[in-house]
């Protein structure tokens, strides 16, 4: 449960204006959609699927690190690891098993013929959009456990995009749609609450020294 007083106590401390902001923020924001993405090689890629992730109102990005294990680039992320939950996994196995435990349907993106299009992706269902490598694409153990399969309409000589032009593509086709659905997209009021003391600590200089003196004066 939630510290409402201890909520009160941070936000106190913010601008009305940085509390405002963050509560239109998570207005919009949703774990109805999951994104995932499998040994990307060049990690900026990541970082660049995650502000998307973050600008379109995406709560979670699953990062499977079973053969390359970088770090996010924090400039192409622009502080967007700030506001985004980063779940990693050690193996395909693990994140695919979590994610279908917590009720998603696992999509796997791929350019193939016989794919869904955008436009006709079912979004009532809560879905786990999974991306891929640059260089080869999403591993068989994904193809064989998805649920279905999602492809961006394309009609030039390249068979693919770029992942993390993929990526936003299809997160922002994909979100836009749920938003103008009467499918019950948002955060949950305990979630809400969980996000605005999370960000509100990461929000204030110094939040040890002030986390400290707070619950000394106010001992459970």
């Amino acid at each position: 449960m939630i510290d409402l007083k201890y909520l009160d106590f941070l936000e106190k401390i913010l601008t009305d204006n940085r509390k405002e902001k963050f509560l239109k923020v998570l207005q919009n924001r949703t774990k109805h959609f999951t994104i995932a993405v499998e040994d990307v090689f060049q990690m900026h890629n990541t970082s660049a699927v995650m502000r998307s992730c973050e600008v379109f109102g995406i709560q979670e990005l699953n990062v499977i690190e079973q053969r390359y294990g970088k770090s996010i680039d924090k400039e192409i992320a622009m502080g967007a690891q700030k506001w985004v939950d980063i779940n990693t996994f050690d193996s395909v196995t693990t994140c695919v098993d979590t994610l279908k435990n917590k009720g998603y349907q696992i999509i796997a993106t791929t350019p193939h013929d016989n794919d869904c299009l955008m436009e006709d992706f079912d979004i009532s269902k809560p879905s786990a959009l999974f991306f891929g490598t640059e260089r080869d694409g999403l591993s068989e153990e994904i193809l064989q456990r998805a649920d279905g399969f999602l492809k961006i309409p394309m009609v030039g000589f390249t068979e693919s995009l770029n992942i993390s032009v993929s990526a936003a593509i299809i997160i922002q086709n994909l979100t836009n749609r749920l938003r103008s659905s009467t499918i019950d997209w948002h955060l949950t009021e305990n979630e809400i609450l969980e996000k605005r003391l999370e960000w509100a600590k990461k929000s204030i200089k110094d939040i040890k020294r002030i986390e400290k003196r707070y619950f000394e004066e106010n001992p459970s």
